[in-house]
């Protein structure tokens, strides 16, 4: 008999990858979606489709985290194995404005699920999506599973709290419960609000004439990027162990936003040079002496964090993990895939 995954937040990014995966495994799949006025699973009805016509089950359910009759009838209906909680307001900038959203999605709400888990008396595994955002003014570099946490914003707040109900869950109640510590991790799926995913999409469309230019905040950011694919691979192998525990996952590598841009602006043709400084800086082609990339102070966080440089050792070690995909390589991919999605919207001018 097939196991039984349940994914949170399967249409976004991770979801959806997570998804592909599980199906490819011989999963049955369900996902929790959330009601509204339009139909938005662009990332997963392809597969969705795809799973129907293959007989596999690939079910989606109505639900919401802020609502735990939801959570007890999805939970009743699918009767998982697996619990993926990657349902979550993902977006860090967007915290500052929406603080009490972000605490309830991302705090209450996964003490809220794991209860759910308790009271139907599922032994299902369950996957908490932790984040580097954590680590806050980081005390090491890099960061590893014993460094302190010292979280700034609200989306980090709420992650904490997460992470620690999870182990008090698995420490309290034996819960096979693991959180995932990942550092950042992109890919063509990304939205359109996050930064990598902003500068690949507004630089094609740039190159097509569809914009005038990409406006950043700090370009000095430094992040360890790495494949999202990759990433929910790991997410599956951490819920194949004996044991719940905790893993960062990370490349070990860091770059700046002004690495990404740099990157991405060489891989649709652009020759980039900077000038000014602070909030005058520039970025210009230098073949057309066009503009491309300008500050403005309205994209600089409240706080952001310091260098964020992950040691994925522990999963190296235990779950036999490994990120494939390189910094060159994951920006070329998202930046061909941005360029090609730009000029079919664009009728080819690109």
């Amino acid at each position: 008999m097939a196991k039984v995954a349940l994914i949170t937040g399967v249409n976004g990014q991770d979801g959806s990858f997570l998804c592909e995966l599980l199906l490819e495994k011989g999963y049955d799949v369900h996902g929790m979606v959330r009601r509204t006025s339009q139909f938005s699973r662009g990332r997963i009805e392809d597969t969705r489709q795809r799973a129907l016509s293959q007989g596999r089950v690939f079910e989606l359910h109505y639900g919401n985290m802020s609502d735990p009759s939801s959570l007890h009838r999805i939970l009743a209906a699918s009767r998982p194995d697996e619990i993926y909680n990657l349902a979550s307001q993902s977006h860090v900038g967007v915290s500052f404005e929406e603080p009490e959203h972000t605490t309830e999605i991302n705090a209450t709400a996964v003490l809220r699920l794991l209860e759910c888990v308790r009271h139907i008396g599922l032994k299902a595994r369950f996957y908490q999506a932790s984040s580097s955002e954590l680590y806050g003014h980081v005390a090491e570099a890099p960061q590893t599973e014993l460094t302190p946490f010292q979280p700034l914003s609200p989306y980090a707040i709420a992650k904490l709290y997460a992470y620690w109900i999870v182990r008090s869950y698995r420490e309290t109640y034996g819960m096979h419960a693991s959180n995932g510590i990942l550092f950042n991790h992109e890919s063509p799926r990304r939205g359109e609000n996050f930064v990598t995913r902003k500068i690949t999409y507004s630089l094609a469309r740039i190159k097509a004439g569809l914009q005038p230019v990409l406006k950043l905040g700090n370009l000095d950011a430094r992040r360890d990027w790495g494949s999202a694919q990759d990433y929910v691979q790991a997410m599956w192998l951490m819920l194949q162990q004996p044991q719940g525990d905790d893993y960062v996952i990370a490349t070990g590598e860091t770059h700046s936003v002004r690495d990404f841009v740099e990157r991405a602006a060489t891989r649709s043709g652009f020759d980039i040079a900077w000038t000014g400084t602070g909030v005058d800086e520039k970025g210009v082609d230098r073949r057309t002496n066009r503009v491309l990339v300008e500050i403005d102070p309205r994209f600089y966080r409240p706080v952001d964090v310091d260098r964020v440089q992950g040691d994925a050792s522990k999963a190296f070690r235990q779950l036999g993990w490994r990120p494939t995909v390189t910094f060159d390589a994951l920006v070329n991919l998202m930046m061909d895939a941005d360029l090609d999605r730009v000029a079919r919207e664009s009728g080819g001018r690109a």
